[in-house]
């Protein structure tokens, strides 16, 4: 069976307030064509597949015609699992539906392990992939809490936890296998970081996670898997090493800091249990440059680019020291009447305040108010088992303010 593996569209993101989805219906076009062209039976999606819980009626509009479109080709499978942006029950909530057209989803972790087993079969009706649809793993999904926990306690149930349900899910598959003959391959997906993996400075990962979820062991992974697709990090890489243990990353760039990487979705094909990888470069569909230089630097690349007549976004980061007021201002009439549209002017020349793993030139005023305070939290290292107390009063304190700001209107 020859699969195809990507993940992390994050369907409906924005880039300093511009509306991308003409670049997501440019990229689900290509999809669905190279699905079609390179006779791809099954496509799995490993999580964030909308980039908030809550997606706008155009993202979930190019998201099913996406999914129609490629049911109907020769592709007889599609297999998509949450990730930590996405909703579980949103996701879960057509399950039923989808599934009349072998679309196969799982939003939020099974009670019984075996429903995140399936079974995928050819056009002769029989089964040639069994994949272990595995969703992101939430920490009140996977760890029971217990008065007077150390840190160190919750840190070992929350990784326990999330190793008993992949072994769990593994034995499943394996009776599967014995039932139906051991040369059929098992496919796993995830969505998570494993520890050693690589990420960049704005590659759009926002890792506000409780103790070791961020480091996942490589290790904890069933070795009865025969090709692990996962998903989360937004740089395509192998998982140590290993050439059957892949992240795909995102197939658009979630921000300048990825401008010059190259996106891949990675075919596989199976020859009885044995997976080979293809990685398929993604096209450009919108180009990003960063800018970054005194004035005259960042004029001379404006004019440069005006002569290649493409459509580009720009963030521009300026050196010089200071920036003048009407920086913005004299750059937008060197561009006026050309395909240039600067996103954003930003001060290289003064240092940043960051919060802890705040992505490169992520601002405050592109967060929500809850995310500042959880980065702050970890910013200021609060110890985990006085969190909760100040959440509470964090949420008070926030409904007195909403309460006041009614009555003034």
């Amino acid at each position: 069976m020859r699969i195809l593996h990507t993940s992390d569209w994050h369907i409906g993101r924005t880039l300093y307030g511009n509306k991308r989805y003409e670049e997501f219906a440019a990229f689900f076009d290509w999809l669905a064509e190279t699905i079609d062209e390179r006779g791809i039976e099954a496509l799995l999606v490993a999580g964030d597949i909308f980039d908030t819980g809550t997606p706008s009626n155009r993202s979930q509009e190019l998201y099913y015609r996406f999914l129609v479109r490629v049911a109907a080709s020769r592709c007889r499978h599609i297999v998509l699992v949450a990730g930590n942006h996405d909703s579980p029950s949103f996701l879960d909530a057509p399950q039923a539906l989808l599934k009349a057209i072998r679309i196969h989803v799982v939003g939020s972790m099974r009670a019984n392990p075996g429903e995140e087993v399936l079974e995928l079969d050819d056009a002769r009706g029989r089964t040639r992939l069994i994949v272990c649809a595995v969703p992101y793993l939430r920490d009140r999904d996977i760890r029971t809490t217990e008065a007077g926990e150390s840190f160190d306690e919750k840190e070992h149930k929350l990784l326990e936890g999330i190793r008993a349900h992949y072994a769990a899910v593994a034995r499943e598959a394996l009776r599967v296998r014995e039932k139906l003959g051991s040369d059929i391959p098992i496919a796993a997906l995830g969505h998570l970081f494993a520890a050693g993996a690589q990420t960049v400075e704005g590659d759009g990962v926002r890792e506000l996670y409780i103790g070791s979820l961020a480091h996942v062991s490589p290790a904890i992974f069933p070795p009865c898997f025969d090709y692990l697709a996962l998903g989360h990090l937004h740089v395509p890489q192998k998982v140590g090493g290993s050439e059957t243990m892949r992240y795909s990353g995102s197939p658009l760039p979630m921000g300048f800091g990825e401008a010059n990487q190259q996106k891949i979705v990675c075919q596989v094909d199976f020859c009885d249990r044995r997976a080979t990888v293809t990685p398929l470069a993604v096209p450009v569909f919108q180009k990003l440059e960063r800018i970054s230089g005194d004035r005259d630097a960042i004029v001379q690349r404006l004019r440069e680019l005006e002569a290649k007549k493409e459509r580009v976004w720009l963030e521009i980061v300026s050196t010089d020291a200071p920036v003048t007021g009407d920086l913005r201002e004299q750059l937008e009439e060197h561009i006026a009447g050309s395909a240039l549209e600067i996103l954003r002017i930003r001060n290289g020349a003064v240092p940043q305040y960051t919060l802890n793993a705040m992505d490169e030139g992520e601002t405050l005023e592109e967060l929500a108010v809850d995310e500042v305070f959880e980065r702050c939290l970890g910013a200021h290292d609060i110890p985990e088992e006085q969190r909760p107390e100040l959440r509470r009063l964090y949420r008070e304190v926030r409904v007195s303010l909403d309460e006041d700001d009614m009555q003034a209107q």
